[in-house]
C-alpha cells in the first residue's frame, strides 16, 4: 500500500470537499461495524478502537461512520478474525497473535517471547519490512491490517504462590496468550488461553493457578490482586505487544482513497496514543496495587535463561515445519539482534544508571 498516495488523496479530498460541496457525492456515506477483542471496561484497549472510529469520522466530515462494539456483543473476543473473514463485520481491533492456531506466523505481528520492544516493533513494521510480511500473511485470510496500538512491555503475571525455581512451574495452570504458552508448556506448565472477561472467575475458582494479562492499569481493573498476590516482572514474552485494525479485504478495497487514508492516519495516531496512555497510567496503578497487597517480584535468572533456550528451540522447530514462519523468523531475528545491539549502546546504558540512581536519591 502506497502511504504517500493515500495521505495525498486525503489531503486533496478535504479542501476540495470544503470548497465544492457538490463533490461530496464522490465521498459516499459509509456505515461499518467493527468489534474489539476486549470488553468495554478495559478503557485503554477498548477505548483505542473507539478513538479510531471517532477520528475516521472527523477526517471524513462524518461521512464514514464506524460503530465500535465490545467483545461479546456481536462476536466473542477470540472470534474477531473469523467474523471479519466471513463478512459478519467489516473489521476488528485485536492482537493477531490470538490466531496462532491458524498460523504461528501471526505471533510476529503482536509479540514474540524475547522479541522486539514497542519502539523496535514500530521500526520493524514501518521501515524493516514487517508491514510487507504481515500483508502477505493477511492476504491469505482475505484481510488488510494496520498496526493500531502497542501496550509497551507487559508484566509477567499474577501467581498464587511464589515462583522460586523451574520446579515451581511444573503442572502450573497458567492463562497466557500467543506462543508464550508453548514456551511455558516446554517448561512444564499447563497453559491455556481464555478471554479477558473469563480470567478472574477462573482464577477465583482455582481453575487457574496464575494469569497474565497486560500490566498494572488493566490488571487492577480486573481485580487479580484480590486472589493472587505475587506479581511478576517482566513479561519477557511481550516486550511490546502490538494490536491491529484488521479489515475485510473486499470492504476495504471498496472505499474511496480518502477513506482508506483516514483509516491509516487514525491507526497511526492510535499507535502513539495507546503507548503514551499506558506509560502514564501504569505507574499510578502499580503503586495502588502494591498498597493493596501485591508482592512485586522478578523472574529468577535461571527461569529466564531456560525460557530463552526453549523459545529459540521452538522457533527452530516451527521453522522446520512452516516455510512462512521460517521466512519471517529469519528476517525478524536479524532485525531484532541489530536493534538489541543499538539499544545496549544508548538506551540500556542510560537506563541501567539513571533508574537506580533516581531510586537511591529518594
Amino acid at each position: 500500500m502506497n502511504r504517500r498516495a493515500l495521505l495525498g488523496a486525503a489531503a486533496a479530498a478535504t479542501p476540495a470537499a470544503l470548497a465544492t460541496p457538490a463533490l461530496a457525492q464522490s465521498n459516499p456515506e459509509v456505515r461499518w461495524r467493527i468489534s474489539s477483542a476486549f470488553p468495554r471496561n478495559l478503557d485503554v484497549l477498548f477505548g483505542t478502537g473507539e478513538n479510531i472510529a471517532k477520528r475516521v469520522a472527523a477526517l471524513t466530515d462524518n461521512r464514514f461512520q464506524i460503530r465500535f462494539f465490545p467483545a461479546g456483543e456481536i462476536v466473542p473476543g477470540f472470534q474477531v478474525l473469523d467474523a471479519v473473514q466471513g463478512g459478519t463485520l467489516e473489521g476488528g481491533h485485536t492482537p493477531v497473535y490470538y490466531y496462532t492456531g491458524k498460523d504461528p506466523s501471526f505471533a510476529f505481528f503482536t509479540a514474540m517471547p524475547f522479541g522486539l520492544n514497542a519502539r523496535q516493533n514500530l521500526a520493524w513494521m514501518q521501515y524493516g519490512g514487517g508491514n510487507e510480511l504481515a500483508a502477505e500473511l493477511f492476504r491469505d485470510y482475505n484481510i488488510v491490517g494496520f498496526p493500531a496500538g502497542d501496550t509497551g512491555a507487559q508484566m509477567g503475571g499474577w501467581f498464587r504462590n511464589e515462583i522460586k525455581s523451574l520446579d515451581d512451574l511444573k503442572g502450573l495452570k497458567f492463562r497466557i496468550a500467543g506462543l508464550a504458552g508453548e514456551v511455558f508448556q516446554r517448561l512444564g506448565a499447563v497453559p491455556t488461553q481464555i478471554a479477558a472477561a473469563d480470567i478472574y472467575p477462573s482464577l477465583e475458582r482455582g481453575t487457574l493457578d496464575a494469569v497474565e494479562f497486560v500490566g498494572p492499569h488493566d490488571d487492577e481493573k480486573l481485580g487479580f490482586v484480590r486472589v493472587a498476590r505475587n506479581y511478576y516482572a517482566p513479561g519477557f514474552w511481550e516486550a511490546g505487544a502490538h494490536l491491529h485494525l484488521i479489515l475485510g479485504q473486499r470492504a476495504f478495497e471498496a472505499l474511496p482513497a480518502a477513506y482508506k487514508a483516514a483509516l491509516e492516519v487514525a491507526c497511526g495516531e492510535a499507535n502513539s496514543d495507546m503507548l503514551a496512555r499506558y506509560d502514564h497510567l501504569n505507574p499510578q496503578a502499580l503503586r495502588r496495587l502494591v498498597a493493596a497487597g501485591a508482592q512485586l517480584r522478578f523472574w529468577p535468572r535461571d527461569i529466564m535463561q531456560a525460557a530463552w533456550r526453549e523459545a529459540h528451540g521452538l522457533y527452530d522447530e516451527m521453522s522446520s515445519r512452516n516455510e512462512r514462519f521460517k521466512k519471517i523468523w529469519t528476517a525478524y531475528r536479524a532485525y531484532r539482534d541489530e536493534e538489541y545491539q543499538w539499544f545496549r549502546v544508548a538506551e540500556s546504558s542510560f537506563d541501567n544508571f539513571a533508574f537506580p540512581a533516581a531510586a537511591q536519591a529518594r
